[in-house]
């Protein structure tokens, strides 16, 4: 974890501010994924961009390429005895996640149904469970339907994590952790948002994968 922390601030110094929160950030996912929870994301724009980018990143190996255990192996060799190689080999370890941006069927029914500021907190009402984390990005920290979303997250029992800039908006008063960017503008927020969940997925892979 160290060293990820070092190089990120030695690339971007600026971050130096936000060190404290992202080390909150990343105990909090790695309790979660300890206790067997997952990861719900949700953000609109290049945020949700950022949703997709992220579990692409925790699904499968990121900086190295997670050997599925021998455990796990010999259990799918005693099934599929002569698929068995196969699918080990092309398996990776997951840290679980879901982007709540990509249910476009179920986005628009339920905007164009019930409420549009609702569509990400009735995902989080049905796929969240206590002990699962929320993270919410939002670069004003003020969108509507990401603060629905966190508002169920804590009904639900949901550990809430923002991630917005220099303000934090309504996000910084309602999450547990919110790691704000010390920039107002928002294509700079969103650049730096980039090597923070790149660090902490690298951290969490070196966590529960390690080469």
């Amino acid at each position: 974890m160290q060293a990820s922390m070092k190089e990120l601030t030695r690339k971007y110094p600026e971050l130096r501010t936000c060190e404290p929160d992202i080390v909150r950030v990343f105990e909090m996912m790695k309790l979660s994924f300890r206790q067997g929870g997952k990861v719900l994301l949700c953000g609109n724009g290049g945020s949700a961009s950022d949703c997709e980018h992220i579990v692409g990143e925790l699904m499968k190996g990121f900086m190295s390429t997670r050997k599925l255990p021998e455990e796990t192996q010999s259990r799918i060799s005693g099934i599929y005895p002569e698929d068995g190689e196969y699918l080990s080999k092309h398996l990776q370890g997951a840290l679980p996640a879901i982007s709540l941006v990509s249910q476009s069927a179920l986005l628009t029914a339920f905007a164009n149904d019930v409420a549009p500021d609702m569509i990400y907190a009735q995902q989080v009402f049905g796929y969240g469970c206590q002990g699962d984390v929320l993270l919410a990005l939002s670069t004003s920290g003020n969108s509507q339907n990401v603060l629905r979303a966190v508002q169920i997250a804590k009904v639900q029992g949901l550990r809430t994590i923002g991630m917005t800039g220099e303000v934090g908006g309504k996000l910084r008063e309602l999450c547990d952790v919110t790691i704000r960017i010390p920039s107002r503008r928002t294509p700079d927020i969103q650049e730096r948002h980039l090597p923070i969940y790149h660090a902490l997925c690298i951290m969490l892979e070196e966590e529960f994968f390690p080469s």
